[in-house]
């Protein structure tokens, strides 16, 4: 987004990560300010947009990208503590960051909102043992089509985005569970994905999602193999 014009904020609860983010965007000429929070937690993400608005002005694009996987494994043996931890990252994390930059995009008649998801949203079934997750992704994208229907008429769109198996931390993450924990099926599946080098990179998803931002649909839920849209 920054190679394309934009000044963002980039917001995680990792500052070295966002330090590495911002030098590399802020050394090719754009810019780019680093906000530390748990989108888990509403205040420090309220304090974050704050922040963030003070410097750039209101947000006009939001990317919900940040999520995690856990818990993993059979359903009767998760935390249900880990349970309610995820859904606040996963799904009360981007509605809260939504609710504190709407008001100004509503205001100004021009937003864009997009909720990152993943096909396992559309097949719960397709991995065993990694139901939360499943969950939450199909509780963003009931949230985000009827945010959609909301702000119908605003200038302001929401949609969903399924970026497609990407080599993240999150893969990496999964594979290193212990299989007899998660369950050796679901251990193998992701390992295979590795091995085949079937994963894309953050960058060729991203790139996928880029063409599609600032267009005035709304209420859709793109897939990375989506064709490009046109003119």
């Amino acid at each position: 987004m920054a190679e394309a014009g934009a000044r963002v904020g980039l917001l995680s609860r990792t500052q070295s990560e966002l330090d590495d983010a911002c030098a590399e965007i802020n050394a090719a000429g754009g810019t780019a300010v680093a906000l530390v929070a748990d989108v888990g937690e509403g205040e420090q993400t309220r304090r974050a947009v704050a922040r963030l608005v003070s410097q750039l002005g209101p947000v006009e694009i939001l990317v919900n990208n940040a999520a995690v996987v856990w818990p993993l494994g059979p359903s009767w043996k998760v935390d249900p503590d880990q349970v309610s931890a995820a859904l606040a990252i996963n799904v009360v994390g981007p509605m809260a960051l939504t609710g504190h930059v709407l008001s100004d995009m509503v205001g100004s008649g021009w937003g864009r909102i997009v909720n990152v998801s993943a096909a396992i949203a559309a097949h719960p079934s397709m991995l065993a043992g990694i139901n939360t997750y499943a969950t939450s992704k199909g509780a963003l994208e009931a949230h985000t089509l009827n945010l959609a229907a909301e702000l119908h008429g605003t200038g302001v769109t929401a949609n969903v985005y399924r970026p497609g198996t990407v080599d993240t931390s999150m893969q990496a993450y999964i594979r290193e569970q212990p299989p007899e924990q998660i369950g050796a099926a679901l251990h193998d599946r992701f390992t295979a994905m590795h091995s085949s080098g079937s994963l894309i990179t953050p960058r060729a998803s991203a790139t996928s999602l880029i063409g599609r931002v600032a267009g005035p649909k709304s209420g859709e839920i793109w897939d990375v193999n989506d064709p490009e849209p046109g003119p």
